[in-house]
């Protein structure tokens, strides 16, 4: 599965999860941040107009959604499925195949899109687990992405707050899922 099938997928997963999530459960808090299911929305929500800016050199200036801030939630008002469906929609026409070449300004230097599309399905991934376990939402994350969101972590040192929490300590016979989401600093077992 190349990079933009993997960002795909899990987009797609997370679109599911968040078209189910009950009307009563978006400002529910999640169990390892100080957001709600809301802010999390917003913040993916914010990642995927980034990356969609990133990819066709248009602007975006919105920082509500970044990883840390405040209140992301802001970026998913009222209706936040709607919100969302609208936001994938929008920017579907920029986000093909050849992204991953792609180069972008960011941060004052260029960078190729490839090396930080991980960054994006790892979020996206383990954002759909925050939300359906905020929402109590039953979710099976696909098991190809876990396999490489997993490696990809365990290779990646992005062990900050605004990032991933401390590594949790799994079950013995963890499967891979709960090993993954562990060293992410999440608990398996979604709570609702």
């Amino acid at each position: 599965m190349d990079l933009m099938e993997q960002y795909r997928v899990a987009q797609h997963g997370f679109g599911e999860v968040v078209a189910r999530v009950p009307g009563d459960r978006w400002d529910a808090p999640l169990p390892c941040s100080a957001w709600t299911t809301r802010d999390v929305a917003g913040h993916v929500l914010w990642g995927r107009r980034m990356l969609w800016a990133w990819a066709t050199g248009a602007d975006y200036a919105e920082t509500a959604g970044q990883p840390g801030a405040p209140n992301p939630g802001v970026l998913c008002p009222g209706d936040a499925a709607a919100t969302w469906r609208r936001a994938y929609a929008d920017t579907a026409g920029g986000l093909d195949s050849d992204v991953p070449s792609r180069v972008a300004l960011i941060d004052g230097g260029e960078v190729v899109l490839a090396s930080v599309l991980p960054a994006f399905v790892a979020d996206t991934l383990v954002h759909t687990w925050d939300v359906a376990g905020a929402a109590g939402v039953p979710v099976s994350l696909d098991q190809r992405l876990v396999t490489i969101v997993f490696a990809w972590a365990r290779s990646t040192p992005l062990r900050r707050p605004e990032f991933f929490g401390p590594e949790l300590t799994p079950p013995t016979n963890a499967g891979e899922t709960t090993r993954m989401l562990a060293f992410l600093g999440r608990e398996a077992s979604p709570v609702g």
